[in-house]
């Protein structure tokens, strides 16, 4: 399904978000910006086309490391990064079996990927394991939205006007008739906190972003 859309991925994201995502992106990086210092190392797990790897890369003087399950997504981001003259690595590997030694990295994201994995509480796992203790973990994520009004709104453009769109541009509406489907089995705010304090996280907090569309948690690994 997502090497259906690699092609069209981007303009969809970016269109279907009116250029939201975009912004969802670049508050990740600033959130993060202290810990993005020199010789610190980054993984961005399901990186999909690389926008936020990329984004992450020119907030601070970390090195990156993209990592996607599906090849024809990873080929999108390399040539971006070859583009904007950003030496990324990307790896295709499973995010639920991380191939790096445990407490690898200083920071480790994900941004819209951890609903698409067989096990979130799996996926949190291996981001905790592969975390150095003292590093920062930040989770963006389609989410619930928390004003009543805006939510049936919300949800009528997400179930009926989004999977038309998303079929007739990419030409699978599967795909987008899947999004929303997957955003609903998907814990909430408060649910995915408690999951991620669970595995082993601390000082988790959350954001919500643009009426609870989407939102942004964060946390440490213990110690140092």
């Amino acid at each position: 399904m997502f090497a259906g859309i690699a092609r069209r991925y981007d303009l969809l994201n970016h269109l279907l978000s009116a250029n939201i995502d975009r912004r969802w992106r670049r508050l990740v990086a600033e959130r993060l910006r202290p810990a993005l210092t020199a010789g610190t190392r980054t993984l961005d797990v399901a990186c999909g086309t690389g926008d936020l790897a990329l984004t992450l890369a020119d907030a601070g003087e970390t090195h990156v490391t993209g990592l996607d399950f599906c090849r024809p997504m990873l080929e999108v981001a390399a040539r971006k990064a070859t583009q904007s003259a950003r030496a990324i690595p990307f790896i295709e590997a499973d995010a639920l079996r991380l191939p790096f030694a445990a407490e690898t990295f200083d920071v480790v994201t994900i941004a819209f990927g951890l609903r698409n994995l067989a096990s979130v509480e799996g996926g949190l796992a291996e981001l905790f394991r592969v975390l150095r203790p003292g590093g920062s973990v930040a989770i963006l994520e389609f989410s619930h939205p928390v004003v009543p009004g805006f939510r049936a709104l919300f949800q009528f453009y997400f179930t009926r006007v989004l999977p038309r769109i998303g079929g007739l541009v990419s030409g699978s509406r599967g795909a987008y008739e899947y999004l929303p489907d997957s955003v609903s089995r998907f814990p909430d705010q408060r649910r995915l906190a408690e999951l991620m304090r669970e595995v082993g996280f601390g000082e988790v907090t959350y954001q919500n972003l643009t009426g609870g569309i989407a939102a942004l948690h964060l946390g440490t690994r213990p110690g140092r």
